[in-house]
């Protein structure tokens, strides 16, 4: 590959960046143009007919936009900014992505090099912002020269994708993007080796299995890859599989071993042995809360910080596709446990019957997914219908839920929806949120009719950050503080965008407005009226309580 690129060329350091990112694949980049990027940002114009740039109106919006194009594809998603108060903008992104374990790749400038470190106050300047940046993912680089930039952006491309994905960062000094210098491309370097399945844990972790009475299997965003190897696994032990976020779809809901947490809470006390799969278990220790007596944990995980994190019996340090189909072929051969098939769909089916008191957030979500294809997205937020959906959303497919994970991020949804739709332009995409998220970046509408982003958007808007209202209202006196909320009218506000917009008040008119919302090929808006303090609390099947 190497006697395949070009030779010494002359080439800014926004030149080397650019010509670096085609290199590794890169055709799309988030970003919001200032004048320490100008190098950058002119490099990429001058590329745009095989680099397409989307603007943004925002920061967070460029990197929930980055999130969300790589959260979706399992490609990497590229944003650029400025330095201090941009990146610090963007810092929010960053860390949702990173949580989700997300390919996201930050660009941003410095101070000029002669005031590196000097502390003078030059416009954007941010102490320790190398420091910062290496605490928010697996790398950050500051790049020196324009001949050093091939060589650090195949690092970041590196450790951005080998292992654990996660957030790389790259920054350069003002002048470094229009100082031109001579520069060898780099070809991308090989990811890092994953590690070798370890044949005596496998054999050990299906030794418990084949004695198990009631095993269940946990997948997070680390399985994402391993669909058909988590099935046959699933399969084998005819052992439901229960996501609580990241997860979702690794097997499919309509399937009679995919399980919401609604219906794994179900069997969860009598559960002996876990096998959770590219996961951080949250589900044990922080919603749950909950550990069977006797419980055996086998954990399967390419992460050597994760599988240390929580003890287990058996700790396989592995892909979790080439985990689980060891796994899988390892227990065929000591032979399965005793199956429960009975037991697990009544689970299924109870859990399914318990959460219709969930309203009306669950018959909106009924609505949603029947008109959304198969294949669509569905990009959720921190909303009493986002929280739903973590239980109440059938989803069919991996990486087609698209969720800001632990960092419950308020505001991710729209913006992260904008990115999901800029990956896949040719997939219906819809982004739920509540008014209070919804704002965060309402501005971003215009973001989507400049680039024809062509998302449905829906706004339920109960004129309250509901959660905090609820709070307010049952554990605090109703003693309200900054929870109730003055919104614009939502539909004059999106048509002012050029966007469509339309308003219903029940399940049943938002079916054909729904309808009509996909079928048209520009940006829709949706708003729900819903009255304040009308949703069921869905915390009952997120914090369910144990007989202990």
């Amino acid at each position: 590959m190497k006697s395949e690129l070009p030779a010494v060329q002359q080439l800014t350091g926004g030149e080397a960046l650019v010509e670096s990112l085609k290199l590794h694949g890169v055709d799309t980049v988030f970003a919001l143009p200032g004048a320490q990027i100008y190098g950058l940002t002119d490099a990429l114009a001058r590329n745009a007919d095989s680099i397409r740039t989307l603007g943004a109106r925002h920061e967070q919006t460029s990197a929930y936009m980055a999130f969300g194009y790589a959260r979706s594809s399992g490609r990497p998603g590229v944003f650029s900014v400025v330095p201090g108060p941009g990146i610090l903008n963007a810092s929010a992104a960053m860390l949702t992505a990173h949580g989700c374990n997300a390919p996201v790749l930050a660009l941003t400038g410095d101070v000029m090099s002669g005031f590196k470190d000097r502390g003078r106050g030059q416009l954007h300047e941010l102490p320790r912002q190398l420091e910062i940046l290496q605490g928010i993912g697996k790398h950050a680089a500051h790049i020196e020269q324009p001949a050093d930039a091939p060589w650090r952006v195949a690092q970041a491309f590196q450790a951005m994708q080998s292992g654990r994905p996660g957030v790389v960062s790259l920054q350069a000094s003002w002048d470094f993007f229009t100082r031109s210098a001579a520069v060898r491309l780099q070809a991308p370097l090989a990811l890092q080796a994953k590690p070798p399945v370890d044949t005596d844990a496998v054999e050990r972790a299906a030794k418990l299995l084949s004695a198990a009475k009631a095993p269940m299997i946990f997948v997070g965003s680390g399985a994402l890859e391993a669909s058909a190897e988590v099935g046959q696994l699933a399969e084998v032990l005819g052992a439901p599989v229960v996501s609580f976020r990241g997860g979702r779809g690794v097997v499919a809901d309509d399937h009679p071993l995919g399980f919401t947490v609604a219906a794994g809470a179900r069997l969860w006390p009598q559960t002996d042995v876990a096998v959770v799969i590219g996961s951080r278990f949250e589900l044990l220790d922080i919603r749950w809360r909950h550990r069977p007596d006797g419980l055996k944990l086998i954990r399967i995980d390419i992460d050597p910080a994760e599988v240390r994190r929580i003890p287990a019996e058996v700790n396989l340090l592995a892909d979790a596709a080439e985990g689980a189909g060891a796994l899988a072929e390892a227990v065929l051969r000591a032979g399965p446990p005793r199956r429960r098939d009975a037991e697990v769909a009544e689970a299924k089916a109870a859990a399914e019957q318990a959460i219709q008191c969930v309203q009306p957030q669950l018959d909106y979500l009924r609505v949603i997914r029947d008109v959304l294809p198969r294949d669509g997205f569905f990009v959720e937020e921190i909303s009493q219908v986002g929280f739903t959906s973590i239980f109440g959303f059938p989803v069919y497919q991996p990486r087609t839920l698209v969720t800001s994970g632990h960092q419950g991020t308020l505001g991710f949804g729209f913006p992260t929806a904008l990115g999901v739709k800029a990956a896949h332009p040719h997939k219906a995409v819809v982004s739920i949120c509540g008014d209070g998220g919804f704002m965060f970046a309402a501005q971003e509408l215009a973001t989507a009719v400049q680039y024809g982003l062509n998302l449905v958007t829906i706004v339920f808007n109960n004129n309250a950050f509901g959660n905090v209202y609820r709070d307010q209202q049952e554990s605090f006196g109703g003693r309200l503080l900054g929870s109730e909320l003055v919104n614009p009218d939502f539909v004059r506000f999106a048509e002012s965008f050029g966007v469509q917009a339309l308003r219903v008040a029940s399940p049943a008119q938002l079916r054909p407005v729904l309808e009509q919302a996909f079928a048209a090929e520009r940006p829709v808006l949706i708003e729900v009226s819903v009255p304040r303090g009308s949703d069921a609390s869905p915390w009952q099947f997120l914090h369910p309580t144990f007989a202990q």
